[in-house]
């Protein structure tokens, strides 16, 4: 028997894929995206507020107006597995950013393999936002002597765009 591999300091990883659904209003309907989230992710997740206040839609300062779960590690990359698997393994090049991070977004949550309508939630969407890395990325968000990141622990463009390919085998919408 082998070992298993152990990936190298220049590997690229997830770091953190965070799932937010904004209903833009309090009450009913973010609970009812709230149950949504806890559905699909099998975390618990945490209500997202209103910056400022926005008279045209009735929204407050302060206002709970939406929902969000944060995963690492294990639980990250399984679920991006399977929002990928819902979005039939195809994104846009263009949702890729200048630092490797990616985002993309899910129009109803019946997409997911094993969910099934429930007329009592009714349809609710999500984005999905995924931040890649190297070994290293912690300097920026340490509390004691936090610093910008290097360029070598940074991911560009095209880096993600080959562990995409080769991880999660997705194609990109020329």
């Amino acid at each position: 028997m082998s070992a298993p591999e152990v990936p190298s300091a220049r590997s690229l990883r997830v770091i953190k894929v965070v799932v937010n659904s904004g209903v833009g209003d309090s009450g009913e309907a973010r609970a009812k995206a709230e149950r949504v989230l806890q559905m699909i992710t099998h975390q618990k997740p945490v209500a997202t507020r209103a910056r400022s206040t926005n008279r045209d839609f009735g929204i407050r300062a302060g206002q709970e107006i939406g929902v969000k779960v944060t995963l690492r590690g294990d639980n990250a990359l399984d679920f991006l597995q399977r929002a990928l698997e819902a979005r039939d393994r195809q994104l846009d090049p263009e949702s890729i950013d200048r630092s490797g991070n990616f985002s993309f977004g899910i129009a109803d949550y019946t997409d997911f393999t094993g969910m099934r309508y429930d007329p009592q939630i009714g349809i609710h969407g999500m984005d999905i936002s995924v931040e890649m890395g190297r070994a290293g990325w912690r300097l920026r968000d340490r509390r004691i002597a936090p610093k910008p990141l290097p360029g070598r622990v940074r991911a560009t463009r095209d880096e993600t765009r080959a562990y995409l390919k080769e991880r999660f085998q997705v194609a990109f919408l020329e």
